[in-house]
This record gives structure tokens, sequence and C-alpha cells, in this order.
């Protein structure tokens, strides 16, 4: 079997105050990570599965040091992360995290500036990080709008946007939290198709959704939780046909829905 990207051995993580809130309030988690282990490799598709609360978002946050676990351990590529700053930043050029609402992410005063601030904080010159923020947005759809004030962006445009931004670092791993959330069907068969071409180039991607049916029509592994923990992974048909674990996990069986087109992307986007 393949050897993994990106790895987590039995990561737990308490927000601040967490375990105060659970000791009076009946039901509450003090831990939203309980020992989660997860094991991405490289290339692949893989939807972390789970109902609100899980710890699906919180798991993502740990894939690109933005948070750092209580215990456990992360590692990409073998090695264990490096959280000083000199170390989360080589780490988020390969690991590029885009969160659920695309409003958390964008800031800047147009569409390419905003894409921009990535290559340019690690300090290449700007003939180069125009060539990437291009790409960028070529590999998302959004070539022509770079000039665009980010306000007058749809919702699902910001979403692609920040993406670009993740891309414009060319990392090797896209990790997505919630990538369709707020998308009607048309802007999620766009942004699927998108993500589809950047797989078809290389690109490992893990997303996070409580919706069974978009990890059966766009995964190949599935990794699902459930109260903070990883109670079932493998393969994306595997996983999906036992109800039992579904059921633990407080997810409903999905029907079929139908499978997105493909888009061509500009060689380069993915750079190893």
């Amino acid at each position: 079997m393949m050897a993994s990207l990106l790895e987590t051995a039995d990561v737990r993580y308490a927000y601040p105050g967490a375990a105060a809130a659970a000791s009076i309030c009946p039901g509450q988690r003090a831990e939203a990570l309980a020992g989660a282990s997860l094991a991405v490799r490289a290339g692949t598709r893989l939807a972390l599965l789970g109902g609100n609360g899980s710890g699906k978002s919180t798991l993502l946050l740990q894939l690109n040091g933005t948070l750092r676990p209580t215990s456990g351990e992360v590692r990409f590529a073998g090695a264990k992360l490096d959280y000083s700053r000199r170390g989360l930043t080589k780490l988020r050029q390969h690991v590029a995290l885009v969160f659920q609402d695309p409003d958390d992410q964008l800031f800047a005063g147009t569409l390419a500036q905003d894409v921009s601030f990535g290559p340019l904080n690690l300090g290449l010159n700007e003939a180069e990080a125009a060539r990437r923020v291009a790409e960028a947005l070529h590999a998302v759809g959004l070539a022509e709008l770079g000039d665009l004030p980010l306000h007058m962006l749809s919702h699902g445009q910001r979403k692609r946007a920040a993406i670009a931004g993740g891309l414009a670092l060319r990392p090797l791993v896209l990790v997505l939290d919630e990538p369709t959330a707020g998308l009607d069907p048309e802007g999620v068969e766009t942004l699927l198709a998108h993500l589809d071409g950047l797989h078809a180039q290389g690109m490992t991607v893990v997303f996070s959704t409580h919706d069974i049916q978009l990890a059966r029509c766009w995964a190949d592994e599935v990794a699902i939780m459930q109260a903070g923990c990883i109670i079932g992974f493998g393969d994306t048909a595997a996983m999906l046909a036992d109800e039992d674990l579904l059921r633990r996990a407080r997810l409903c069986p999905a029907r079929a829905i139908v499978r997105h087109r493909d888009t061509a992307l500009p060689a380069g986007i993915i750079q190893r």
C-alpha cells in the first residue's frame, strides 16, 4: 500500500474552556478530538464524513498546523510537524487549507490581489507571483475576474477564489472544510468539476462533509467521524455500504447522484 503523505496519530484536542463547559452542560464533550488517527495517501480524494459537532473541522485545522494537538501528533511526509513560525510557513506551502466560509479567508481589494498574497509573502518577485495568480485563477475558472473587487463575486465564485489563494502556493495537499456548503446545484457542479481537474493533475484532496451523496460520487476513500474519533476508514463503497456504521455516526444512507464533468487545467498548476 502507498505510504501516507499526511497523518494524524491519536490526536486529542480541547478548546479553551471546553472542560469547564462540559462539567455544567450534560452531553457537551470536553474534547473536540478524542484520539483521532487518520492516514491520507498521496493522490487520493479523501472525504471526512460526519454529523455536525463530530470533530471534522477541528481535525482539518490540525492538518496544516492551525491548531496544535493537546496530545498525539501530526506528520507530513513521515516527519512530525514543526510548529515554529518557519516550520509552519514551510508546511503551508505543501498543505493548503480552505475554510468553509470564504469570507473568513478573503480580505484584499481585488481578487488578483488576494490570490497574490501568498506568493508575495513567500518572497517571490512580482513577475513570478503574477504567473502563479494567473495559473491559479485559470484553474478555478476565474481567469477573467482578477480585477474585480471581492464583494462583486458570487458566493460560489468566492469559494473558488479562496481555493485559488491556496493553489498559488502550489501545494501537494488541498484541505477543504465543507466545500459545497451554501452552493446551489450548479455551483456544486462547477466546483467539483474544477476540483476534478486538480485531482487529475495529481493533487491530493481532503474535504469534510456531512453529505453522503457527495462522498459517494467524489471520494476515493472515506473516514467517518463521531464524537471526536475516526470510527471507520477505508474504500468509499465499503464504508458507505455499512449501515450500522452510518447509524453510529448519525448519518443517513445516500441516494445516487449524477457525476459531474471534467475540467481541463493548464499544465504546471501542480508542481512537486
